[in-house]
């Protein structure tokens, strides 16, 4: 893969500041994985460097994630003093993203609207800030967001006050580095240099401490045949969480750069860097949507910022690890408090009262289930109640569609004859595809408009393209209720994909073959001269003629 140089001093600010982000992080989460600290530090590094060599969003930062590590953790405490079954899942799960990616799977990550993405980002904003604000009073919160959020009264009622200085200073830098000196050095990083220069005067401030070094053992893959299902099962559930993760946080990064990432490839690039983590005894991992927003903010804007980032955390555990053990918590409190503000999509906030009402309850479910539940969780609640209101908007000016008689303009035909038959011929325009939503009450609304009086249904499918199994199951009701009411059914319109789909679900055997027509005008007229209105007929065509 070629390299961009084009934002090199952007691209290595960008990284750096991830590094250094990223690196309590991985350690954090090594440790609650089971596998140790070093192990979420190889993690970060592989999946770090390879996912950004090889995947297909510019800025991404990839690295060990929450939703990633409760899985893996769990994984692991099942294969107690065995983790190389543990880690032949991890490559397994490497191995399936890549399979995603060739088989096209990332497109369909594109299909989450605007509503749900926003209540992601302002969810994960929030998160960042309830996770830092007792740090930056000096405590150590539980894990979780519940725990961090009951930590904050404590930390409030008896606040480390060096810690707290440490915060503020690093957090007002960051609030007010002048934007002319952001081109030269970050916001972000210039407020981790001076909280760290205050720190080194200020007695008791919690520090990251030794930070564990050495390079790692290799894990090859191992075989136990009465393990299989269980390390295929759990292969898949990191490779699919892994996969959504990474996609969101791609979404997350396109809409902060105005870019647009390769799905596809960034699937192929995760699996790269898991299968290698697995391969190095490391944590599996995701994109990284804090960490990517840090990146960003800090100038990176190509894969480089990601291998930066990846090359920092392994000079961190060859040996460097001294010089970052000094940095304190407070500081990386304080510039991920700026991080969770600039997350939170207060542009659409202000407005979303002059919207649609539902998008922004829906907005707000999803913000809730991100901060209180999971992320996949609220994404997928979002999703669905998006695709199911989509569904039932399109389905209700459907349904306001049928029945109404529609002749076509230039037809005086057309007019006379549903005249002249007054009401014995109904004619149905469906107007478009018909959703799986609309074909539900299809059935009624044909019977409604089609009145006591009527002894001929025309059904108009000139513009239904492409029909499922419901609306042929819809379709199959109707002429079996035409039927038995003894009225007479006419087809006219139909493609040769949704005949060979009635046809195939055995869903016309109540429409004759000889009430089939190409043309609309012609089922009328065979209608209307099947009832025995042929002097009706002949009329219409004469004034057709003149």
């Amino acid at each position: 893969m070629k390299i961009d140089f084009s934002n090199l001093r952007g691209d290595i600010y960008g990284g750096i500041t991830a590094g250094v982000v990223a690196l309590p992080l991985a350690l954090a989460l090594g440790v609650a994985s089971g596998a140790g600290a070093i192990a979420g530090l190889y993690g970060a590094i592989a999946v770090g460097f390879f996912a950004s060599l090889f995947g297909g969003t510019g800025p991404q930062i990839s690295g060990p994630t929450g939703p990633m590590v409760v899985v893996f953790a769990g994984l692991f405490a099942g294969f107690a003093g065995q983790p190389d079954m543990v880690f032949t899942a991890v490559i397994l799960a490497g191995l399936m993203q890549v399979a995603f990616g060739f088989m096209g799977f990332g497109q369909y990550i594109r299909l989450v609207p605007y509503p749900v993405i926003s209540g992601f980002m302002s969810g994960i904003g929030c998160i960042i800030i309830i996770l830092q604000v007792a740090r930056l009073l000096g405590h150590e919160p539980p894990g979780g967001t519940l725990g961090a959020l009951a930590e904050i009264p404590a930390a409030i009622s008896a606040p480390h006050w060096n810690a707290l200085l440490v915060g503020a200073v690093t957090l007002g830098t960051v609030f007010a580095w002048p934007s002319r000196f952001g081109r030269l050095l970050p916001a972000p990083l210039a407020a981790l240099m001076i909280g760290t220069a205050v720190s080194l005067f200020l007695p008791g401030v919690p520090v990251l401490g030794t930070i564990p070094t050495g390079l790692p053992e290799l894990h090859l893959p191992v075989y136990e045949a009465s393990a299989v299902p269980l390390i295929i099962e759990a292969a898949f559930i990191l490779a699919l969480l892994g996969a959504i993760d990474s996609l969101l946080t791609s979404l997350v990064a396109d809409n902060m750069t105005r870019t647009r990432h390769h799905s596809n490839r960034e699937l192929v690039g995760q699996g790269v860097g898991n299968t290698l983590a697995g391969l190095i005894g490391g944590v599996p991992g995701a994109g990284a949507t804090m960490r990517t927003v840090v990146n960003i903010r800090a100038g990176g804007r190509t894969p480089l910022s990601g291998m930066t980032h990846g090359v920092l955390l392994l000079a961190i555990v060859l040996g460097l690890g001294s010089y970052a053990s000094q940095i304190p918590h407070a500081a990386l409190a304080g510039i991920l408090v700026k991080v969770g503000y600039d997350i939170i999509d207060w542009t659409y906030l202000r407005k979303a009262h002059r919207g649609p009402r539902w998008d922004l309850l829906l907005m707000a479910l999803v913000l809730g289930m991100t901060v209180f539940v999971d992320l996949i969780s609220a994404v997928a609640t979002g999703v669905v109640l998006a695709a199911l209101t989509f569904v039932k908007q399109v389905a209700d000016h459907q349904l306001q569609t049928i029945g109404v008689r529609q002749p076509d303009d230039e037809s005086t035909e057309e007019t006379y004859i549903l005249d002249k038959a007054d009401g014995r011929i109904s004619l149905f325009d469906f107007g478009g595809p018909l959703s799986f939503g609309a074909v539900a009450d299809l059935g009624h609304q044909v019977r409604e408009h089609s009145r006591d009086g009527t002894d001929a249904i025309v059904l108009d499918f000139s513009r239904v393209a492409f029909m499922d199994v419901s609306a042929a199951r819809a379709v199959e009701t109707i002429a079996s209720d035409a039927h038995k009411a003894e009225k007479q059914i006419y087809v006219t319109g139909m493609n040769k994909q949704v005949s060979t789909i009635l046809a195939g679900l055995e869903a016309d055997h109540c429409i004759p073959a000889d009430h089939r027509f190409t043309s609309r005008i012609d089922a009328l007229r065979h209608a209307m001269a099947h009832l025995g209105l042929r002097d009706g007929l002949r009329g219409a065509q004469v004034e057709a003629a003149e």
